[in-house]
């Protein structure tokens, strides 16, 4: 007769009469036997009162404290009510001759796992291995530990092990671990035969990233540009795909598609500079200056010391002759403590532009210190110092690219006449 009461009270529950299921549960609690009182603990565990079955499991184990499977169940409640000491010292008292100890020695892995004792998790999961080495549970278990630990390596033979007979195993879908852990390691192309898989389980945001990712990174772009269009189709707010989209498009040449996608990702993440700044090389590509501009300016704002940014912006000034504009941009940059060797060079260039030939050599002096090395400088800076008349410091970097290119004419004819002159 309990035992019908108590069904039908669990049933109550289950069927959404929450109330009505756990008033009569309650009045019946004092009548049931002990194996019954396991049971609505149990209940009580799933519905996530635990702190009813805790103390109907507390109870019970009194009574019964050489009963493993309570001491475990016991245990278990520790470890959800963040007990861990007491759930610990409790798995310490199974003996390693009992069939339940691998199963203790699980729990213990997650406990110390939590106290952040991560090796000796990972000793009490070897140990559960090699009592029970054809347990797919314990493979899933050593998976996670090492997957969590950034160690894939390690976890791929493991998932390898759980994939031949489970999809999924507490909610987590084995294919879709091991391509995570395969695109980690660089295995890209393995890595979408089991993003395939995964996709087909389980079609969720974060699956499709990583699957457009790790495409992206194996460069597969037009699969990369199928995925993350999928995910934005899905959730436009995942804002972390707009970057990574734009730059597949890039790759297979579609600049006008990348820079729209740039343009979309902004209106969900307006802080993102790097998001900014590859639309304004887009831009620039496009031959879209204005565009550019604009572009590069708010990265700016976003952070005054992106150095690439400014440069490049300079680079648009320049290609624009808005040469105020570039002396400006890197005056200001400069009174905020950034430097750059090629700040240098692009103000000599600017002032010579403007016809200030003091400034532009004062700078050429400088970005010289830096880039004595480049033939592109050196030629610049010597054909300046040769229109400005200073013959002799012309004659000097001549003789220094000549030696790195003994055979280029002009530069051979230009020596020639300034030998003349000496």
């Amino acid at each position: 007769m309990l035992h019908t009461v108590l069904n039908e009270a669990i049933n109550l529950v289950n069927d959404g009469k929450t109330e009505q299921g756990l008033e009569l549960l309650e009045n019946i609690l004092p009548t049931l036997h002990d194996e019954e009182k396991l049971q609505l603990a149990d209940q009580y565990f799933q519905w996530g009162i635990v702190d009813k079955a805790h103390d109907i499991v507390s109870e019970l184990h009194f009574l019964y404290p050489e009963e493993i499977q309570i001491s475990l169940f016991l245990a278990e409640i520790f470890l959800d009510l963040e007990k861990e000491e007491e759930a610990i010292d409790l798995l310490n008292t199974i003996p390693e001759s009992d069939e339940s100890y691998p199963q203790a020695l699980l729990l213990l892995a997650d406990l110390y796992q939590m106290q952040g004792l991560a090796e000796v998790s990972e000793q009490k999961l070897l140990e559960a291995k090699g009592l029970l080495p054809e347990e797919l549970v314990i493979d899933f278990a050593l998976g996670e530990y090492y997957f969590h630990h950034a160690q894939y390596k390690h976890a791929i033979p493991y998932y390898e092990l759980v994939i031949r007979e489970h999809e999924e195993i507490s909610g987590v879908y084995i294919a879709h671990r091991l391509a995570e852990c395969l695109s980690a390691i660089g295995e890209f192309e393995t890595a979408l035969d089991y993003y395939k898989k995964a996709i087909k389980r389980h079609e969720d945001v974060d699956t499709l990233f990583g699957y457009g990712m790790t495409a992206f990174q194996g460069g597969f772009y037009k699969t990369a540009i199928q995925q993350l269009t999928t995910l934005k189709e899905a959730d436009p707010h995942y804002s972390s795909l707009y970057l990574y989209l734009g730059k597949a498009y890039e790759h297979e040449g579609y600049l006008e598609e990348s820079l729209e996608t740039v343009q979309q990702g902004i209106k969900y993440d307006e802080y993102n500079k790097e998001l900014y700044y590859f639309g304004g090389k887009i831009a620039i590509k496009l031959g879209s200056l204005v565009v550019a501009e604009q572009l590069l300016r708010e990265v700016i704002a976003i952070d005054p010391g992106h150095l690439e940014a400014i440069i490049t912006l300079s680079q648009v000034f320049l290609q624009e002759e808005k040469y105020d504009d570039v002396i400006e941009l890197i005056t200001e940059c400069k009174r905020y403590g950034e430097e750059d060797p090629q700040f240098d060079w692009i103000l000599a260039r600017s002032y010579h532009q403007k016809e200030e030939y003091t400034e532009a050599l004062k700078h050429y002096k400088e970005a010289y210190n830096s880039f004595k090395e480049q033939h592109e400088f050196l030629h610049e800076y010597a054909h300046f110092l040769l229109e400005e008349g200073l013959r002799s410091e012309a004659k000097t970097i001549f003789s220094k690219l000549l030696v790195e290119d003994p055979s280029n004419v002009e530069i051979n004819e230009i020596l020639m006449q300034l030998e003349e002159e000496f």
